[in-house]
Order: C-alpha cells, then structure tokens, then sequence
C-alpha cells in the first residue's frame, strides 16, 4: 500500500467559472489557474502521483503546455489515473472554503471523481470547511484542499 497528500490552493478572480470536484458552482468569482483552477481535483491529483513517486502536477501538466490552457481539471484526472502506479483504495478530502457554500454539492463532486478513478462513491470523501475568517481563505480571497489518498501497488 502506497499513501499519498496532495495540496492546492487557488485565488478568486473575475470572469471565471467556478469549477470545484467537476461540478460547476453558480458564483460570481472563478480560480485562477492556467487550466479551469478546480482546486480539488487539483489536490487529488497531487495525492495520487505523491503515491505513484512521480512528481507533482506541475511537472506533469506544465502551465507552460497549451494544450492544458483551460481544460477540465476531470481530463487531468484521466490522464493521471492512466498514469500511475496501483489501485486506488479511497480518497479522503478537505476543501477550506468561507464562500460559496460547498455542502449542497458534496455528492455530485463524489459521483464524478468515482466514475472517474472507478472506485465506489463510499471510498471517496469530501468535507467542506470554513477558515472562521482566518487569512486570505477565511476573508473569501481563495480555496485551498488538501486530499490523501491510499494506492495499492500492482504487483
């Protein structure tokens, strides 16, 4: 079994949609970011190539790339499943967030990372967080999630 964190954390700007876990969030502000800024999944991604000991999102997906200007953070997802190394056990998350509220969107999010890493919508886990107005998060300047996730290694 392999244990990998992933981190990522974007700031808001305007004329952007708002894409978190997939699903887009009815919001004035999107994330900034070189492909559509969905934090989780970003964070996701970083976990399961720190398992797979394949770098990090950057290096694998450069914003240097057009190719990936713009593009749906879930094609990214594909891409890496493609990628790594194992079995995906389960994934377990934390987006800290003061604004929108994220709750009501928790199992579409779950429903489009399940189809695609192809594990049962119990083994992936979502929790939106407040920062109690602490820092740039907490005053509704960004997100950030964290994920960990667990592979087992093909052998």
């Amino acid at each position: 079994m392999k244990v990998g964190i992933g981190y990522d954390i974007h700031r808001f700007v305007k004329g952007r949609g708002l894409f978190i876990g997939g699903v887009h969030i009815p919001y004035d502000w999107g994330l900034l970011g070189h492909s559509d800024g969905d934090v989780l999944i970003h964070s996701i991604i970083e976990a399961l190539l720190g398992a797979s000991h394949m770098g990090n999102i950057g290096e694998i997906f450069p914003d240097t790339d057009e190719r990936y200007r713009g593009i749906s953070s879930l094609e990214l997802l594909k891409i890496t499943i493609e990628k790594i190394r194992g079995r995906v056990v389960n994934i377990d998350s934390v987006i800290i967030c003061e604004t929108p509220r994220l709750s009501p969107f928790v199992g579409y999010m779950r429903k489009n990372i399940s189809r695609i890493i192809g594990i049962d919508e119990d083994s992936i886990s979502i929790k939106p967080r407040t920062n109690e107005g602490l820092d740039s998060i907490g005053e509704g300047k960004a997100i950030a999630a964290y994920t960990v996730c667990l592979l087992e290694e093909d052998v």
